[in-house]
């Protein structure tokens, strides 16, 4: 059996909490940022969990099984 590698992209993007939980950073903050208003920035600042929905997806490519 080969090894199981991890996805580059999902490496650079993800964090494990001390509980297992992943947190990651929300979207839309890197450009384009003067037609967004000083309370949506400072939301989209902070990092959050990742939901139910996509954690499964996001375990697999980060081989946590």
């Amino acid at each position: 059996m080969p090894k199981v590698k991890t996805k580059g992209a999902a490496k650079k993007r993800f964090k494990l909490t001390a509980t297992g939980k992943i947190k990651r950073q929300h979207a839309y903050h890197s450009h384009i940022l003067t037609k967004k208003t000083k309370k949506q920035k400072r939301n989209l600042d902070h990092s959050t969990i990742v939901v139910k929905a996509n954690r499964k997806q996001v375990r697999e490519q980060l081989c946590l099984r």
